[in-house]
This record gives C-alpha cells, structure tokens and sequence, in this order.
C-alpha cells in the first residue's frame, strides 16, 4: 500500500439505503420499489438491513437515466438487464453513454458537470 489508503472493491456493499438514495438523487422508496421489481439485490446485514456496493449505485443511476431521459419503463429495464447478462453486453454503459453524448450535443454551452471546464 504506497499511498496509504485501501483500494476500493465496488462490490463490497458499503451504503446503506439512505446514504445510496443520497447518492443518486432518489428517494429511498425508489430504491426498494427497482429492489420489489427485481432490478436490484443489495446485500443484507444480519439484521435485514440493506446495503449497496458501487456496483448497485452504478446499476441505479442507469436505471434512473434510462427512466428519466430514454423514457424506459421498469419492465423493459429488467428485459434490457437480462439481455445484458445473456450477451456479456454492456448494453447499459453505451445506452448511458449515448445519452450523456446526446445531452451535450444539445445543450453545449451548459456549465453543469457535462461542460468541459478550462484549466
């Protein structure tokens, strides 16, 4: 360890559903609703509480982008999540990353976190 500090691991399940809702910008009932709808399975503590890895934080802010901005139902995430693990497609990263690109084509001259700030 050179520089000290523990790498990452972004399926250690580490936030729990307040903290991961925070993260994402949703409501924590969001969050168990993709979880009731089989779009999620956080970890759970012995306690049954639920805790998310970076994995399922990256997995929601698809589901949110493809809900929000591709007009996507829950269902037809599930379908797109199934084809994904049955081709080893990341389907979800270029739909994702079509989307940013699209956002940015459209709006260039935002000063959000998609505009490209100058050194």
């Amino acid at each position: 360890m050179a520089s000290g500090r523990l790498e990452r691991d972004p399926e250690r399940p580490v936030y729990v559903i307040s903290v991961a809702a925070m993260l994402v910008s949703a409501h924590p009932r969001t969050l168990r609703i993709y979880e009731d709808e089989g779009l999620l399975c956080p970890a759970r503590t012995p306690s049954n509480i639920r805790l998310y890895s970076e994995n399922d934080i990256r997995r929601i802010t698809w589901i949110r982008h493809l809900t929000r901005e591709r007009g996507v139902n829950l269902a037809g995430i599930r379908i797109l999540f199934e084809l994904e693990e049955r081709l080893g497609a990341r389907i979800l990263e270029a739909l994702y990353a079509e989307g940013t690109a699209d956002a940015e084509e459209a709006n260039p001259s935002a000063d959000g976190p998609t505009a490209n700030p100058k050194s």
